[in-house]
């Protein structure tokens, strides 16, 4: 393994122009490997597929997140360890390999909190010894990363946190273009690309498209990583399928669904692009704009009875009025529903931030799975780096409202969602806090929610302290310039409130028709009320046509509030009429009509 403290990051002014074989052969064994995109966006498949069947071995995974290129080269037997911050496969739930993994202690697995991953990535960048973060004060995480510390600040003696540089010798990633001198465009958000490949060796790059030198000027260059701080690029087209590169194809939800269902065949065969290229719907539906879906007939799902999610859905977006600046997170349906629905209700000033922060002010488009992506980055106002937006947002405290799914609550409002004992023994994998540990203290309003509310899910103590409210008070919250709100629970079966004196959940709403024993039985702690406990509200019925109609036609949300045995059938109903929709909203962009 190279020693990368001596290893100069600066690369040639030229780089090497290749094919995909070429790459996957500049990967050497032990390296300290990052990998860009994020979730199912600009994952750099193809590249992965072919290092993964290289026969390398001994990489050490850095990325904040791990999902499905992990599960690639986990599945080729080619990663000796793990840094991350979060491993999920969006809808489709866990990864497997990864929990596997972590759960036998095969490999070792150190969790991170996306602050000190940033300002890691950033030391190595920057040749610094070290970087300052804010202290995800409250958690446990601290302790969970090695090499970080807290110390007073030099200058005014405040405890703050340090961390050591996060080297990378390698880093690999997928773009929409490069031009023939070797400038790479990436269009849309960023992820940790630009940190990691300031803090990488080498950085070779996988395109859709290799353009003549001027031509990315054309679309306004979007985020270019300048020629010399790339090591060798490799024409790929589709070279993220099934994961999505816009403005090209969007994500093949459909084929990463049926690649997770099937056990007979390796991952990396399943995700092989097709021996046609690209399925043209994929394409046309990536060329769908925002006004032809804003322009669809609204649909209607008749007039029933409010459902568990919707209430929620609807008693969260009351939370939200025209000055909230709302971020949805990794895997957060249901976030995502209460924010648009409160847009395009009540608060149609607040801002809006998906994609983990990368599409910053969205328009509330309907939340047609396989379009997602495309709208929110077409009505962006801007679109961002997760560096970017902790420095500029998170960490300035100008976000309002993020609202995440616990795996565990205990009566401290503290959560875990790094791993459970099994009752067996041993350990179940969860897939970790992202960035919550740190910005659980940085929003205004703490948010959670746990869609099963049970003995298991609201505990007295949580085990592993992954993310909290450690700074709950005005006198804890004004010296670090975060502004004092609410800390809420949300569940399926009544709303806490974090007591600002008792530091501790006291239900202040119900849901409809739930009694107080109901809530005891179902709870691992002695629940208390508040004097002014109410019962939750039921949505109007004009709230719930938006909501149903027009903001989760495909009823997304309901995602998490299924079981693990329900979630498949959801899902293949979901895509089922993700297609048809899609299928009904190229056909309308070709029409006169939506033109």
């Amino acid at each position: 393994m190279t020693d990368l403290r001596s290893v100069s990051l600066v690369k040639p002014n030229r780089p090497q122009f290749t094919d995909i074989e070429g790459l996957a052969a500049m990967v050497s064994q032990g390296d300290a490997f990052g990998v860009g995109g994020h979730h199912f966006a600009r994952l750099p498949v193809a590249l992965l597929r072919a290092i993964a069947g290289s026969g390398i071995k001994d990489l050490r995974y850095v990325s904040w997140a791990g999902g499905l290129p992990l599960e690639l080269l986990l599945e080729a037997d080619t990663v000796a360890e793990i840094d991350l911050c979060f491993s999920s496969l969006d809808i489709f739930g866990l990864p497997p390999k990864f929990r596997a993994a972590a759960e036998s202690g095969a490999i070792p697995v150190r969790d991170w909190t996306a602050l000190a991953m940033i300002q890691a990535l950033r030391a190595a960048q920057q040749n610094l010894p070290s970087m300052p973060f804010q202290l995800p004060r409250g958690s446990d995480m601290l302790a969970r990363m090695a090499g970080a510390i807290a110390r007073p600040d030099p200058v005014d003696g405040t405890e703050t946190g340090f961390v050591p540089p996060l080297r990378l010798a390698t880093f690999v990633a997928h773009a929409q273009r490069a031009d023939e001198s070797g400038n790479v465009q990436i269009i849309g958000p960023r992820a940790l690309d630009f940190a990691m490949a300031g803090a990488a060796r080498q950085v070779l790059v996988t395109v859709e498209e290799i353009v003549p030198v001027g031509a990315l000027r054309r679309d306004g260059r979007q985020s270019i990583l300048t020629r010399n701080q790339v090591s060798a690029i490799a024409l790929v087209p589709g070279g993220a399928y099934p994961a999505s590169c816009l403005p090209f194809y969007v994500t093949d939800y459909q084929a990463l669904s049926e690649a997770f269902a099937a056990k007979d065949t390796a991952l990396s065969e399943k995700l092989r692009l097709p021996s046609g290229g690209l399925p043209e719907r994929l394409q046309k539906a990536a060329r769908v704009r925002a006004e032809t879906v804003l322009a669809m007939p609204a649909l209607a799902h008749g007039d029933r009875e409010a459902s568990v999610d919707e209430i929620i859905a609807a008693r969260i977006a009351a939370e939200l009025d025209n000055e909230s600046f709302a971020s949805a997170g990794a895997v957060s349906p249901l976030a995502n529903v209460a924010y648009r629905l409160a847009k395009a209700t009540h608060a149609p000033d607040m801002i809006i931030a998906t994609m983990s922060c990368g599409h910053l002010d969205i328009v509330p488009s309907p939340m047609v799975l396989s379009l997602i992506e495309s709208l929110d980055c077409e009505t962006a106002a801007a679109h961002a780096g997760g560096d970017d937006t902790y420095s500029t947002y998170y960490q300035a405290g100008a976000v309002t409202h993020e609202i995440v799914g616990a795996a565990q609550v205990d009566r401290r409002g503290r959560v875990n969602t790094i791993a459970l004992s099994k009752p067996s023994g041993g350990l179940l994998r969860l897939p970790g806090q992202g960035g919550m540990a740190d910005v659980a203290n940085m929003h205004r309003d703490y948010l959670l929610y746990i869609p099963r509310h049970s003995v298991q899910s609201l505990v007295h103590e949580v085990e592993i302290v992954s993310s909290a409210r450690g700074l709950l008070t005005p006198s804890e919250r004004d010296p670090m310039g975060y502004r004092t709100g609410k800390a809420l629970v949300f569940t399926d079966l009544c709303v806490f409130r974090l007591d600002q004196t008792s530091r501790e959940l006291s239900v202040i709403e119900t849901m409809p028709g739930i009694t107080r024993q109901q809530i005891r039985d179902a709870t691992g702690f002695a629940v208390t009320f508040d004097a002014g406990c109410r019962e939750v509200p039921v949505p109007s019925s004009d709230t719930l046509a938006v909501l149903r109609n027009r903001v989760d036609p495909l009823g997304l949300r309901r995602l998490e509030f299924v079981s693990a045995k329900e979630r498949g059938a959801l899902i293949a109903e979901i895509l089922a009429a993700d297609r048809a929709m899609v299928e009904r909203l190229i056909a309308a962009q070709k029409s006169p009509v939506a033109s």
